[in-house]
């Protein structure tokens, strides 16, 4: 579902991301992990298209982000770090906006509301405008908005930052349970509890290159059994 083909990118003599290749498959929680500065958001930021790698090439779903940006972007969802609402439109308007942005027959967007309401409780905060909700509605609603079109990749950057634990939970069930249904979710996060929880695969990235690459541990007691932490402050210190 998402293939990184040796990307590259680089800011005039500095290589944010270096030579990095990796391959996330159907209903994978793929967890991005690195310090801060590590190349984490330039990667995702190639792989949605916002910026064109230097060499190499980004694949979602078959399609070619640099070669094929329409197919490609209407195939995956994405949650950048610091998610964006139009503070005067209310939770509705905003998401049937994103569903106009996606080509969606009227009725489905409606339809796509209703289930998305359930699964992320806004139900009474969708005649709100954005600008009267909290940090964990304002995450609810975008998260919907990416979901909106049933995309097949989601990719989301530090989806749990700034949310009440009731949130926080909400949000990890909600995802997991989309991974069951088929959905490939690829995150990147500081919270490396969060990681142990969610992921079924790691990458750890350090100075624009993949350092370490783990999937699930055997046992089903938490996907790296508490030792991600002395792991990960070991591969980057």
């Amino acid at each position: 579902m998402i293939e990184l083909n040796n990307i590259v990118k680089r800011f005039g003599e500095f290589s944010a991301v270096d030579g990095i290749s990796l391959s996330v498959g159907r209903g994978q929680f793929f967890g991005f992990l690195g310090p801060n500065g590590a190349g984490k958001t330039t990667t995702i930021k190639m792989m949605t298209g916002l910026y064109a790698p230097s060499s190499g090439s980004c694949l979602v779903n078959g399609f070619d982000i640099q070669a094929d940006p329409i197919p490609a972007k209407r195939s995956f969802g994405y949650v950048p770090d610091q998610p964006y609402l139009y503070d005067k439109l209310t939770g509705r308007e905003f998401l049937s906006f994103m569903g106009g942005l996606y080509g969606m027959a009227p009725d489905l967007v409606r339809r796509r509301i209703e289930e998305l309401r359930d699964s992320f409780e806004i139900g009474p905060f969708l005649e709100k405008r954005a600008e009267e909700y909290s940090q964990g509605m304002r995450q609810r609603i975008v998260l919907s908005a990416a979901l909106m079109h049933s995309p097949a990749v989601l990719i989301i950057d530090e989806p749990i930052v700034g949310l009440d634990p009731r949130s926080a939970r909400l949000v990890k069930d909600t995802l997991k349970a989309k991974t069951r249904e088929g959905l490939t979710i690829f995150m990147s996060t500081h919270l490396l509890e969060i990681v142990e929880e969610l992921c079924d695969r790691i990458a750890i990235i350090k100075d624009g290159k993949i350092i370490h690459e783990e999937s699930l541990a055997a046992s089903g007691r938490g996907a790296f059994n508490g030792e991600l932490e002395d792991m990960f402050l070991h591969l980057t210190r």
